[in-house]
């Protein structure tokens, strides 16, 4: 009896103490690492079930935290999906949303970007104590109304310090790639040019060979106006890698143009300085790789060592950055005490090719992909967590999340408080994360392509089931494709989409894939979820509010008064000189 009692006491003893470590680990504040890649495919990891890509490191925090398997951006682009993401809310409730073919932000020195008046979670969690960084891509915009405003900056979102690129990169950024920005609008312009020169040197022979009467003065305007419509576009579309291939370092431009050769070595230098100044905490570092996004540009350490060309050597460049950083959370004392996120902004780019070598991303068993609205290849990317002694290793959940959901999480671990004069879209994951409920909070999730909704996600909770609505579907090319080859991206309106009436209703329970649509005539709950879906719509549009559309063609196109510049413009050059040593 006397054995037992202490055995008891011993048991109880260990119990309390262990509940006690983990409240106390839970209820401190962690510090909090956010990884987040540009353009990567949920089949391109090795947890996800990718084995020709080797990615050990990011396989290594899905091993000791908890994989999510139906995890959502809220975009299939750049842009808008890292503002819901920076922000836990819609895109469209920003204004980060376009009802244009341009969907993302196309220049440094557009006038559009991430508004003053939303709140960041850097904002909150620097409200809260915490040192906040950005190391990598923004594309959230720079300047509003001179080139050194610095509206949209980081350092105006929160962030502490940034050192990365405040756009993104484009084939434009390496000289020997073929320039994709604005490439068919190029062409016309171009084309535009020729026919105006063309004409000039007929009418100036004609006029000296006398076969052409006209006077000299109509030739002058003529050549004049030619000259000013080419100095218009070249000014901009002639120098992009000067104006859009830039590296900054808080507001100052520190290359101009970047080298892509040593970049990846900045970026991941740069991280690991900010954990070393900052490894007595808190802080919030989100690390937003440039990787994997074409041009795909790859030192030579990683050229040539992946079974999957020069996408896979750039994937692997990414997972040997993801281990160098866990390998310094691990040397400072600092993993248990740290909070890590690893996702993707939105899915992998199928219309990346180059020959018969392919550029983009795989997306598993998922149709669609970069830019697809609604089907689940552009929007569904890995998403994996890792906090030892708090979370489970080893989890897998496989319920409806959400990009937007990093924000109230964040906040809740910070202790922070949401904004309550908004909208915030996002649901606090942690309880979902500990296993402390089995079912996400997440009733209904809402697919936007630009600022046209082309398709409703309903988590039937009762049921399990998850029931997933299409209205819009854009038109592959060439048909039967699944993707839109000819035009490079798929549109989000016009002739390059197909309305559906009813819509195309899947359950993704049981069809993931989206391979097989629901009939009215064969499912019986057909017409209950299509209105079910439908009052939903009714009710989320009711808590949209207009907004200044920060995507607007004014607010795109290039102005050479907000152009980032080292130097005085248009003699914008600089190099910091940083010598670079490898990790």
């Amino acid at each position: 009896l006397y054995f037992r009692r202490c055995l008891l006491m011993a048991l109880t003893s260990c119990l309390f103490w262990n509940t006690l470590g983990f409240s106390a680990a839970a209820n401190s504040k962690p510090n909090i690492l956010l990884f987040l890649a540009d353009d990567l495919g949920i089949g391109d990891i090795g947890c996800y079930g990718n084995n020709s890509i080797r990615t050990p490191n990011i396989d290594r925090l899905a091993r000791e935290g908890v994989k999510l398997t139906q995890h959502i951006a809220a975009a299939s682009l750049c842009t808008p999906s890292r503002a819901a993401f920076l922000t836990g809310r819609y895109p469209i409730r920003s204004g980060m949303a376009s009802s244009n073919r341009y969907r993302a932000l196309q220049w440094n020195a557009g006038s559009g970007g991430l508004p003053a008046n939303e709140t960041t979670f850097a904002r909150v969690l620097q409200q809260q104590g915490y040192t906040t960084g950005l190391i990598g891509k923004w594309h959230q915009g720079v300047n509003c109304e001179s080139f050194n405003d610095h509206c949209h900056h980081p350092l105006s979102h929160g962030f502490d310090y940034f050192y990365g690129m405040p756009l993104t990169l484009r084939n434009n950024c390496q000289k020997t790639n073929t320039p994709d920005l604005d490439a068919a609008l190029q062409a016309k312009l171009w084309l535009y040019s020729q026919i105006i020169t063309l004409a000039v040197l007929t009418l100036t022979a004609g006029k000296l060979t006398g076969l052409i009467s006209t006077r000299w003065k109509l030739i002058a305007c003529f050549t004049l106006v030619g000259s000013l419509f080419f100095i218009s576009w070249y000014s901009s579309y002639g120098f992009v890698q000067y104006w859009n291939c830039i590296l900054m370092r808080n507001h100052d431009v520190t290359e101009q143009p970047m080298r892509l050769e040593r970049t990846a070595f900045l970026m991941l230098k740069e991280a690991i300085s900010f954990i070393k100044r900052n490894r007595h905490g808190p802080f919030l570092l989100f690390v937003s790789f440039l990787h994997v996004h074409t041009p795909l540009f790859t030192t030579a350490k990683f050229l040539g060592k992946s079974r999957h060309g020069l996408y896979g050597d750039n994937v692997e460049e990414m997972d040997w950055m993801v281990g160098k950083i866990l390998d310094l959370l691990d040397k400072e004392g600092l993993k248990n005490h740290t909070f890590t996120y690893f996702a993707s902004d939105h899915g992998g780019h199928l219309e990346a090719w180059n020959g018969s070598a392919q550029l983009g991303g795989w997306n598993g068993i998922y149709k669609g992909g970069k830019g697809m609205g609604g089907w689940e290849g552009g929007i569904r990317v890995p998403g994996v967590f890792r906090w030892p002694g708090v979370l489970p290793a080893g989890a897998v959940i496989d319920e409806p999340t959400s990009l937007m959901d990093i924000y109230p999480t964040v906040v809740h671990l910070a202790g922070g408080i949401l904004p309550r004069d908004r909208v915030i879209d996002g649901q606090n994951l942690l309880p979902l994360l500990q296993g402390r409920v089995q079912k996400s909070q997440h009733e209904f999730l809402f697919h936007y392509c630009g600022s046209y909704l082309h398709a409703v996600r309903w988590h039937q909770k009762d049921s399990g089931t998850i029931w997933k609505a299409h209205y819009v579907t854009p038109v592959f090319h060439p048909p039967g494709a699944g993707a839109c080859y000819g035009k490079k991206i798929c549109p989000c309106f016009g002739e390059g989409v197909t309305h559906h009436d009813p819509p195309l209703l899947f359950d993704l329970s049981q069809d993931p894939s989206e391979d097989k649509p629901l009939l009215a005539d064969t499912e019986p709950l057909f017409d209950t979820v299509i209105r079910k879906i439908g009052r939903a719509i009714e009710e989320h549009r009711r808590t949209l509010t207009p907004v200044p559309e920060q995507l607007s063609v004014y607010n795109v196109v290039w102005k050479p008064w907000l152009q980032p510049c080292c130097g005085t413009f248009p003699f914008c050059w600089c190099d910091d000189g940083d010598s670079i040593q490898i990790l």
